[in-house]
This record gives structure tokens, sequence and C-alpha cells, in this order.
């Protein structure tokens, strides 16, 4: 039973936690990392990690796409983004990675206003699929209506449906709403969607028939949604939430599974595994990934809300370059930061709690245990 916290006399909330909140606590039973399976599987599509690279420009392009696939993970463009709205988005990333401080949002502004072009949303799509990888791409909530079709026909295997929050339950008086039960249930193709911050929403999507819900709300390195909106959902506590909805869902339904899959905060190893831990079947890592030496963004990470035409939400952020993207996720590593060899730590944590699986994982123990008190 989770207790409420007295903020005035007229608000009560509820205490969440962050992942930098919470601690691992190992068990009785040790393992040897070389036994250890970290593979997941979403619908019919097994893959080697439970890693889905983030639809930003600065992380994924159809080459990091590519690779992130080959390594065993899944890679999810952004079909908004620059790689659809121009034939050549290099130098236009170049200039991205170039731009000072004070005027990068209103220049991220103007390159972002050219329009998608569907026949560039075929051509990309065309590109990942012919490495032989799983194709994902991803579309807001306000634009697939517009473009899913052309996802379609190009042949995704799965598609996500991101925005910084999705509801099953969209209210609006100036435009027709995508009801998202009607499309998932026409659609033949696995749909994942979110983001969702709270057991009620994430229920709710789960009913509208989605493989999977992305969890997080303003929590990303590049976001700034708690300073723009006043919103935020600590991750700890909301994938927790989350994979709870997912349990009653699971007994709801009469079986039907679905995959949490924590999108924001994951920034390094300890966070992935905390993720999990929580009760994540899988994470959706953004600025992680674009550390890697291959990734568009150059050393700078940034997402949709950092050029948004009338109310940014988000900033590019210097994230640096650590090293190849096989390095990020497999090692080996040379620092003891949790940048790279994340898969490394993610086994190393799990052998150490004494679980074979990420099915496993998630019920080990935790503890509240902020850095701070270290």
């Amino acid at each position: 039973m989770s207790t409420e916290v007295e903020i005035g006399r007229g608000k009560r909330g509820r205490r969440a936690y962050a992942f930098d909140d919470i601690a691992i606590v190992p068990s009785r039973r040790t393992r040897d990392p070389e036994d250890i399976n970290v593979s997941w599987q979403i619908d019919a599509f097994h893959v080697g990690m439970p890693v889905m690279g983030a639809p930003m420009d600065s992380a994924m392009s159809p080459a990091t796409c590519i690779e992130i696939g080959r390594l065993g993970g899944i890679g999810v463009l952004n079909l908004e983004g620059l790689w659809t709205r121009y034939d050549d988005p290099g130098p236009l990333l170049d200039e991205i990675a170039g731009l000072e401080p004070g005027g990068a949002t209103a220049r991220m502004q103007q390159i972002y206003a050219e329009p998608v072009k569907p026949e560039l949303i075929t051509r990309r799509l065309a590109e990942i699929r012919a490495a032989g990888v799983t194709v994902t791409g991803a579309l807001s909530p306000q634009r697939t209506q517009e473009f899913w079709r052309t996802v379609v026909e190009a042949g995704v295997d799965l598609f996500v449906i991101r925005g910084t929050t999705v509801s099953a339950e969209h209210v609006s008086s100036t435009r027709e709403p995508l009801n998202l039960k009607r499309f998932i249930y026409e659609l033949d193709v696995p749909v994942i969607v979110g983001g969702a911050a709270s057991y009620m929403a994430a229920l709710h999507l789960m009913r509208t028939g989605a493989a999977g819900v992305l969890v997080g709300f303003g929590g990303g390195a590049a976001h700034t949604t708690r300073q723009a909106l006043g919103i935020q959902a600590p991750m700890a506590t909301a994938v927790a939430d989350v994979a709870a909805a997912r349990r009653d869902y699971l007994d709801e339904s009469g079986g039907r599974y679905v995959h949490v899959i924590a999108d924001g905060a994951v920034s390094r190893s300890g966070d992935l595994i905390k993720a999990i831990a929580c009760g994540a079947d899988a994470v959706m890592m953004g600025a992680a990934l674009s550390r890697a030496s291959e990734a568009p963004g150059k050393g700078w990470h940034w997402g949709m809300e950092a050029h948004h035409a009338f109310l940014p939400r988000g900033e590019r952020v210097r994230v640096g370059t650590v090293g190849p993207m096989e390095e990020i996720l497999h090692g080996p590593s040379s620092v003891a930061d949790g940048t790279t060899n994340m898969m490394g730590a993610l086994r190393r944590a799990m052998a150490t709690s004494g679980y074979s699986d990420v099915k496993e994982f998630q019920r080990v123990e935790v503890v509240v245990a902020p850095y701070q008190h270290q």
C-alpha cells in the first residue's frame, strides 16, 4: 500500500522514485555470467538483447538501426525525422552538431519545418529491410493517420506510436482523434504504444490490443518537460506501476501478455538493470546510443520535443562519444561509469543476484537507497 505525503492542507501526493533512488539486493544464490540469457521476444520476433534504439535523429539512422539489429537489438527509425524529410540529411546533421547553444532551438525548428515525404519513408524502411534485421518505425499519434498506410506498405515488422504521452482516450474539439483500439485491431502489424506513466493509463493502452507499452514521461536526458510543463514521472515508480497493470491485465484478458518497455532515463547500464528489476521487459535507449561513434548526432543528443514548432520541451545536449555501438552494448569496456558493455553489466548483475533470464530478474529484491545517502 503506497503512502501519500501531505504537500499542503489541500493537496496530497505519492512519493515516487527514480532509478537513482533504488538499488538491487543480491539473493542467496549466484550464477556464472556465461549461463545468463538476456534475449527477449516480442510477438514473433526473437532478439538477442532487451534493447530498442529510441526513434531520435541523434541516435537512429537507417545505418544505426541496421547496426543495432546486427548486434541483437531493435532499432526504431523516427519516421518524422530528418531521414524522411531530406534526401541527404548529412549536411544538416553536421550543422546541428555545430550550432551555438543560444540559437540551436530556433535553427532546428527551421530545419524540421521541411515536410515529411512518403517516398522517403518507403526508401528508408526498404534500406533497413534489405539488411535482414527487424524493421521498426515510429510515428507520433498526430501523424499516424496521415502516414500509417505508407509505413505498413513499406513492410514494417513492428509499428511504434510514440509521443511524450499517449492515452487510449484522447479528447479533441478541433480534429478527429486516433481511435487506438480500432486502429490496432485493423492493423496486421504488432503495435508498441506510449508513453504512459501510470497504472491506469497503461491498463487502458493494454486494452487497445497493443503488443507493448512504452513507459516514461519527461525523464530523458534531452527533455525539459518538467521545466516547461511541470510534468515528470520518476521512472522506477512508473515502470513498477505499469508492470502491475501488465499483471492485472494478464488476469483480466485471460492470459494476454503485454510487454513493458522503459523509455527514458536509461542512460547507463545501472539504469537499464534497475528498469528490468522494476518490471520492464526491455528498454528503449536514446542518449546511451547517441554516444556511439556511428551515431548521427556526432556526440549531441536531441529528441522531437527539442524542435517543436510552438512549444519546445527539450534541448540539444552534449553527451560525447565513448566508442562504437558494439562496445557500448557488448564491450569490452575500458571505463567504469556504466556507459559501455551494457549487456555484460546486465549479465553480471543477474548472475550476482542469482537469476538466469530477464523474466526471472523482474522478481529481484530492490531497496530505496538514494545516492546522496551512500
